[in-house]
């Protein structure tokens, strides 16, 4: 019967696959020796001693045979297993055919995806092809550079060979083709500011302050001999075209107002959480509750961005643009590409790995690009002051080819780069698990960056209005009254002011917003900025006495690119700490080369300013006579005030007898304009 019993249990094929059912496996169900009495008696052993050898048996086993609590717990495990396992069948092949057809599955999903997408954009377009053209032209981006990434894919090994006898003629021909595309692109430079100027030939004392600035820079350069002209002209160049496009053309002006409208329409949301945690009264009136909120906002959005790794491919794209044109190494160019959107401490994470391989004019460059620009979390606060978010989005762009050209000028590669020739760098993504805790993370990690700017400007605003009232004190032993930082700094940069393209008369407080920037921060000048703009938008006088209440719009303009960049002394400390954690053995490098990288950024921001003061075309007021004619005097605008100061110029006063001149002249409503705009602003055609 044991035989049997055993021949029965034997493993077979077709058990392995019933896994713990397997009797031959089963310990609890079949024990090591037969169970039955009768089963050993037919062995041959004697009875006594087969009792006494399964009694022993059954004690190691905690307890009488038949009655285990081991013995029928693993039977009900052993059972309920089988059938998890049993209703579970179905799911597991679901899920292995989903593995062995995951391509195939991928591309059915997307297809679905992209006919319902196809169906929505015609349904928009359909309905109203106005409302939808921002839907158009972020679908027309994205389609090209998914049937660019498609051709080159799989056609672009059989175009490069079927273009490869074009490009070996255009190599022999390139050494004199280049001297006449040079040629070429001057004289149409020299053509288009020859007639662009002689409209505005104030435009001209931008164009020779940015001159002055690139002959100032290339002074101050470490190696004269070793200057790669072919980066700086094309990051002067970059730097030029885009200034053009965003400042000049229609669709530029237009696509760049828009994207700044969807910003602070974006930045809007924040008042949702703000005022769900401090409260309506509290980020009406205070400061630190209306705009400080807004950088958590805008930093879980950038670590949103990062997850979906939307930020890494935009910044891989802006990054080998400026490679290819500029000749510069992969992890340089990158760096400064991350710039645009991230601050200085963040963007050289994208490098990591590579830093401390990185040659000295290669840190010149990282350090140079994050003294350039600002992240784009700060400059969300700046929007909510007030600032001209298109203004601010170009500056941030235009300074990232100049920097990398005016950085390459400054301190040019001597030594060889480990990375030159090197096609791409790979980037680093973050370590989220999902995008709930990339949010998360975001706004966490926007913390520390609050509390800093909170600090900073308690700290300088203090620190500044002590310095103020030493500085008049002193003043006053030499009966010097007023004398202030800001009254220094006016005097002492108002030469670089004026070389940038301001008015004469705007140039001292333009000096004053710049010493704030390099001497405190930019936070503390944006804000300075701003209470300017909202001072001439209000329709103020421009002069109170003697102090000037406003700057005009062209040196507004020209300050938010001046402004625009962490160039500040106080950054040092926070590039130097920050490049220091990541490449500890390099921390004397950085010390020795971050004096010149913050004067090279200092400059890099002053050619932006130029750039923007030689393209600003002024803003046209219209019919001012329509305008006073219809408008409601109860409140100020600058349109009001420049449509007033207009009416005073026309007005002339002789002999007792007040007439006007041009479109003023004949009209009955022009002494009852006059009277409404003598209640606000003083003029001589008001006395009497």
């Amino acid at each position: 019967v044991a035989l049997l019993e055993m021949e029965e249990n034997q493993i077979t094929l077709d058990n392995l696959a019933k896994g713990t059912d397997n009797p031959a496996f089963s310990s609890m169900a079949s024990p090591p020796f037969p169970s039955h009495r009768g089963s050993r008696a037919a062995l041959g052993a004697p009875a006594n001693d087969v009792f006494q050898g399964e009694d022993r048996l059954c004690e190691e086993r905690d307890g009488p045979c038949g009655e285990s609590k081991e013995e029928r717990n693993g039977e009900g495990k052993g059972r309920a297993s089988s059938y998890f396992r049993k209703v579970l069948q179905p799911a597991s092949k679901a899920k292995r055919f989903c593995r062995s057809h995951a391509n195939v599955l991928r591309r059915v999903i997307l297809g679905l995806l992209g006919i319902a997408y196809l169906c929505y954009f015609i349904a928009a377009c359909w309905l109203n092809f106005q409302r939808a053209l921002a839907l158009v032209v972020m679908t027309a981006v994205v389609v090209f550079f998914i049937c660019w990434s498609l051709f080159k894919k799989y056609c672009g090994a059989r175009a490069l060979l079927l273009l490869s006898p074009v490009w070996k003629c255009f190599r022999k021909s390139w050494p004199w083709l280049k001297w006449l595309l040079w040629v070429a692109l001057l004289g149409g430079l020299i053509a288009w500011l020859a007639l662009d100027t002689s409209r505005n030939p104030e435009q001209l004392i931008s164009l020779a302050g940015f001159c002055f600035l690139v002959l100032f820079l290339f002074a101050c350069s470490k190696h004269h001999g070793a200057v790669s002209w072919r980066a700086v002209f094309w990051g002067l160049g970059l730097e030029f075209l885009f200034g053009l496009f965003v400042l000049r053309t229609t669709p530029g002006v237009q696509a760049f107002q828009w994207l700044g409208d969807q910003i602070q329409f974006f930045l809007g949301y924040t008042t949702a959480g703000s005022s769900f945690v401090f409260g309506n009264t509290l980020i009406e009136e205070v400061f630190a509750f209306q705009t400080l909120p807004i950088v958590v906002f805008f930093s879980c959005v950038m670590s949103i961005l990062y997850y979906v790794g939307a930020m890494q491919w935009l910044i891989v794209k802006i990054s080998w643009i400026l490679q290819v044109t500029m000749g510069t190494t992969p992890t340089e160019t990158l760096s400064v590409a991350g710039n645009i959107f991230v601050g200085q401490t963040e963007a050289p994470l994208l490098i990591r790995p590579y830093l401390a391989d990185m040659t000295r004019s290669e840190i010149h460059a990282v350090m140079t690009g994050g003294f350039s620009t600002i992240a784009g979390s700060v400059m969300g606060a700046y929007i909510s002051f007030g600032i001209d978010a298109a203004l601010l989005i170009a500056a941030s762009v235009m300074a990232a080819p100049c920097a990398l050209a005016m950085a390459k000028l400054v301190y040019p590669e001597v030594e060889e780069s480990k990375f030159k020739g090197k096609g791409s760098v790979e980037l680093s993504s973050g370590e989220e698990r999902n995008i709930l805790e990339a949010a998360s993370n975001g706004a966490a990690a926007s913390v520390g960056l609050v509390a800093n700017i909170a600090a900073n400007l308690i700290a300088f605003l203090a620190v500044l209005e002590f310095i103020n009232a030493a500085l008049r004190w002193f003043g006053e032993m030499v009966d010097i009254e007023g004398l202030s930082f800001q009254v220094i700094c006016s005097y002492v940069l108002m030469p670089v002011a004026f070389l940038m393209g301001a008015d004469w008369a705007d140039s001292p407080l333009v000096a004053e917003l710049l010493g704030i920037k390099i001497f405190l921060n930019e936070f503390v000048a944006y804000q300075q900025l701003a209470t300017y703009k909202q001072n001439r938008l209000s329709g103020l006088e421009e002069w109170d006495g003697s102090r000037k209440q406003w700057i005009s719009e062209r040196a507004e303009s020209i300050a938010t690119f001046a402004l625009c960049g962490f160039a500040n002394l106080s950054s040092i400390g926070i590039m130097l700490g920050g490049l220091a954690s990541m490449a500890p053995q390099r921390k004397s490098d950085f010390a020795s080369i971050v004096l010149r990288a913050l004067l090279t950024g200092i400059c890099v921001s002053m050619l932006n300013a130029c750039l923007a003061g030689l393209l600003h075309v002024p803003t046209e007021v219209g019919d001012c006579v329509t305008f006073l004619t219809t408008a409601n005097f109860s409140s100020t605008s600058y349109t009001m005030y420049t449509c007033c100061k207009e009416l005073f110029a026309s007005s002339v006063l002789e002999n007792g007898t007040l007439s006007f001149t041009g479109a003023w002249a004949g009209l009955a409503e022009s002494m009852q304009c006059l009277t409404q705009c003598c209640g606000h602003y003083n003029h001589t055609s008001c006395v009497g």
